[in-house]
């Protein structure tokens, strides 16, 4: 997919916004969060961090849209809103009722857990991404599964509002795939919560409409140009860049 020839792509600013507005959400949210674990009010401010990264992404879809076309209305608000609420409310509230009856929960005594946090955290990312590609890739290749999968597929355009356009079962079995992978690794329950923070951070911005170019930082994250390439109406090209958060497991396998 080709950004809107009609924006002005020469502008300072938006050279400057191409380059620099990926690195500086995910870096801005991630303090923000941090801020919270200091003030051990972590789950509060990562719903301010995630407001301030959803707030960002409104203002630049308006200002340095990577379609203009896609800013026009297309009577999917509705649908796009309702499918987000119910899927990221439910499968938040489920995690959180598992966690408060002890049914998950990481093993802080663990020699994992004694880990420097950030190398726990990308133990964390590599691990439970096995887990969402897994699912991903099925979802795409089992025609059962493709189903469920086909509602997130079935949006005309990427916007921020339908990032979380999926079937509740599609959703689940993202969830279900990959915690037992992240309970599994050892990791400390804060890693956990930023693992799951940095999931929330980087699915947001992969369906923004806003001109982005990530350029080395493709090779290791899933970025807006790749997941537009997987959005693609062709088989060939959407049927790739499977990785929810790395691209890891999509450049091995």
């Amino acid at each position: 997919m080709k950004p809107n020839q009609a924006v002005d792509h020469s502008s300072l600013y938006h050279r400057a916004t191409r380059h620099f507005a990926w690195p500086f959400l995910v870096a801005t949210s991630s303090a923000i969060l941090a801020s919270g674990f200091l003030l051990d009010r972590e789950i509060l401010y990562f719903n301010l961090s995630y407001a301030w990264i959803v707030a960002w992404l409104l203002l630049l879809e308006i200002g340095v849209p990577y379609r203009s076309s896609w800013r026009k209305t297309d009577g999917q608000l509705g649908p796009d809103l309702g499918h987000t609420i119910l899927n990221k409310g439910l499968v938040q509230l489920l995690i959180v009722q598992l966690i408060g009856l002890g049914i998950v929960g990481a093993n802080d005594s663990s020699t994992v857990a004694t880990l420097p946090l950030p190398i726990q955290i990308i133990i964390g990312l590599v691990v439970s991404e096995i887990g969402l590609y897994g699912a991903h890739r099925l979802a795409h290749e089992w025609p059962l599964l493709w189903r469920c999968h086909a509602v997130h597929h079935s949006v005309k355009k990427l916007w921020l509002v339908n990032t979380g356009r999926f079937h509740f079962i599609d959703s689940l079995a993202s969830v279900l795939a990959s915690v037992p992978f992240l309970l599994l690794s050892g990791i400390s329950m804060d890693a956990i919560v930023w693992v799951s923070a940095i999931t929330a951070y980087l699915g947001v911005l992969t369906h923004c409409n806003v001109d982005m170019d990530c350029g080395w930082l493709n090779y290791v994250f899933n970025t807006p140009n790749l997941h537009r390439w997987h959005h693609s109406d062709k088989r060939d090209i959407g049927n790739n860049n499977y990785g929810e958060n790395l691209m890891l497991w999509d450049i091995l396998f």
